[in-house]
């Protein structure tokens, strides 16, 4: 086990201990001070974030790794395209290897200029299942969000992990919460995965809770505690969800099937396969697979970026996720399914 994977693991362990642990803790404290002077300065306007001449949304999280923002994204884009909005998506393109200094057109929405490797697999999977939404990738999102508007006309930009990206302006700030991880250890980085302290709480307008799971219980009674707890003094919504007063809206995800990535024939329940990772939370990715005999799993790092000798060894079916699909899919085999989710939003309550 290498030590980033060790790391994650002490993020989401309830009550961690050890000296790896302390030494994290301590370094917290640092990163803390950073982050609380830098929302400081926001906060009180001393530090003001730039306007564009478009709507602008942030869909973010409090906590590091994989959250469900990507499905997210998507159905807010496709909700927009439908209503006649020219919309782009602006990522910071991690994993790429573009350079992000510079603003880089994934897709202008019609064309495809950039595969996997390249753009990031986030970024790539949204210009390959999105009709009509550009995708641009790049460490300032301002550039991006310029670019986007003078050179691509849109009228709607979502950014895709932009919660802590506090030098654009927004109009409306999502915060997805996974209903399973929740806060992990409930420490700032690097000791757990918060990226900030509960008082950023304070700038969301709607909390997502997202639910990848088959039974959703759990999540809508979650969904109702996050209601009370942190938008009891906040004006009720316009139109109120049934969490409450509409402040926080539960997002379901679920597997849907199993695809091969060459052909798109579909993988019979039962089957036996081997399962395949590189994602923020790898374990809820294996349970959605719970229909087929699992004889293996192997994981790497988030964004891990794949070579034949990564997979050399597996013989048989090998499942994978879509985000990882799409860098496996440049290595030729075809032997590589994807498994499909369904993503259930009621993306009218969201905005």
């Amino acid at each position: 086990m290498n030590l980033k994977t060790e790391i994650t693991k002490l993020h989401y362990t309830r009550d961690p201990k050890g000296v790896l642990f302390n030494l994290l803790k301590f370094c917290s404290v640092f990163y803390g001070l950073g982050s609380g002077f830098k929302n400081f300065l926001y906060d009180k306007g001393i530090i003001k974030p730039k306007k564009v001449d478009a709507y602008v949304i942030s869909v973010g999280n409090f906590t590091t790794g994989g959250v469900g923002k990507t499905p997210v994204v998507a159905e807010l884009a496709k909700y927009f395209v439908d209503k006649g909005e020219r919309v782009a998506i602006i990522s910071r393109g991690y994993g790429g290897k573009l350079d992000n200094k510079k603003v880089n057109v994934i897709s202008d929405g019609i064309n495809l200029y950039y595969k996997a490797d390249m753009a990031g697999d986030e970024p790539y999977w949204l210009a390959v299942n999105l009709n009509m939404c550009a995708v641009l990738t790049c460490s300032s999102r301002f550039k991006a969000a310029e670019y986007a508007i003078k050179e691509l006309g849109v009228t709607r930009i979502i950014l895709d992990d932009g919660f802590q990206h506090r030098k654009l302006h927004r109009d409306l700030d999502i915060v997805l919460v996974d209903s399973e991880k929740m806060f992990g250890n409930e420490n700032l980085l690097p000791a757990g995965p918060l990226r900030e302290g509960p008082e950023g709480f304070k700038r969301v307008d709607k909390l997502v809770i997202v639910s990848k799971n088959i039974d959703h219980t759990r999540a809508e009674k979650l969904a109702k505690i996050m209601e009370k707890k942190f938008f009891k003094n906040t004006a009720p919504s316009p139109q109120p969800s049934p969490a409450g007063r509409g402040h926080v809206i539960l997002c379901k995800v679920e597997p849907d099937y199993v695809y091969n990535i060459v052909t798109g024939e579909h993988l019979e329940k039962g089957e036996e396969i081997t399962a395949l990772s590189a994602i923020g939370q790898p374990e809820q990715f294996y349970q959605f697979l719970k229909d087929y005999q699992v004889k293996e799993t192997i994981t790497f790092d988030d964004h891990h970026q794949y070579t034949l000798d990564d997979i050399k060894n597996v013989e048989g079916n090998l499942v994978t996720t879509e985000k990882d699909a799409v860098k496996l899919s440049l290595l030729g085999k075809t032997n590589i399914y994807a498994l499909k989710l369904k993503t259930i939003l009621d993306v009218e309550k969201l905005i």
